[in-house]
């Protein structure tokens, strides 16, 4: 694809992904915004609208990772030249960051009306809801082990129209929309616990924003937990490669 593409494929597509997520968090957990407190329902679905979306915008440019755990699976699997890899994460969390931003430009005004600085926090990045380092990281391993196999499941799908010719399901276009289904039920079956980041690029770069945007009353960025979601992706991500990698050869469908 050339480093050009990737890159500005991954940070456009990226930057789309969470000025939508994090933008609909925003809407329900900010003070005096139209959808405040229209629930986790209303998150978890437009979180897998706004990754349909992005996945549609770069999908024909980049191939459309939009996630470093997903590009490093692909790798792994040799989906992905690993010289590839740099430029894909320089894009994700590039583009993370400056949708980051735009939600805090958007939103401006409703900052100094939410009182709790946990609810600004959360706009940005994930945070458990029950706090136990060993349990977060394995639901952040689960839930992109998920989404790895999935999207390997995915990529080796195929549709043959009656003219006979085979046409592969990628991660763009029309298959956009299984990933999409995909990260939603994610969010709704396996989200509970740590707000289901499965994103190493969706969780760090937005938290590095909120530590450094003028936020009133924001109050601590969390650093201690940070590394959870940013490992366990990285995590279950190889853990998907790996298996599809020795389930390929068996012909089980991949």
């Amino acid at each position: 694809m050339g480093f050009p593409n990737i890159l500005l494929g991954e940070t456009i597509g990226t930057m789309i992904l969470i000025l939508l997520g994090d933008g609909v968090v925003a809407n329900v957990l900010l003070g005096k915004t139209k959808g405040n407190n229209s629930g986790w329902i209303v998150i978890t679905t437009a979180w897998a609208l706004a990754v349909f979306t992005g996945v549609v915008i770069a999908g024909p440019v980049s191939g459309a990772h939009l996630n470093p755990a997903v590009t490093l699976g692909l790798a792994i699997a040799g989906k992905t030249p690993w010289g590839d890899v740099p430029i894909y994460f320089v894009g994700e969390f590039l583009g993370a960051a400056i949708g980051a931003f735009l939600v805090w430009l958007h939103y401006f005004p409703h900052w100094k009306e939410t009182a709790d600085p946990g609810l600004k926090l959360a706009v940005f990045s994930t945070g458990p809801a029950i706090r136990n380092t060993v349990m977060n990281l394995i639901s952040e391993i689960i839930g992109t082990f998920v989404l790895m196999f999935g999207i390997f499941a995915i990529k080796g799908a195929a549709l043959m129209p009656s003219g006979g010719a085979i046409t592969p399901l990628g991660l763009g276009a029309i298959g956009a929309i299984p990933v999409a289904f995909i990260v939603w039920v994610i969010g709704l079956a396996l989200g509970g616990t740590t707000g289901y980041a499965i994103n190493p690029a969706r969780d760090l770069s937005p938290r590095i924003m909120h530590a450094i945007l003028p936020i009133p009353g924001k109050g601590s960025s969390d650093w201690g937990y940070s590394w959870i979601p940013v490992l366990g992706p990285f995590v279950g991500a190889a853990i998907a490669a790996l298996l599809y990698m020795a389930l390929a050869p068996m012909g089980l469908g991949f």
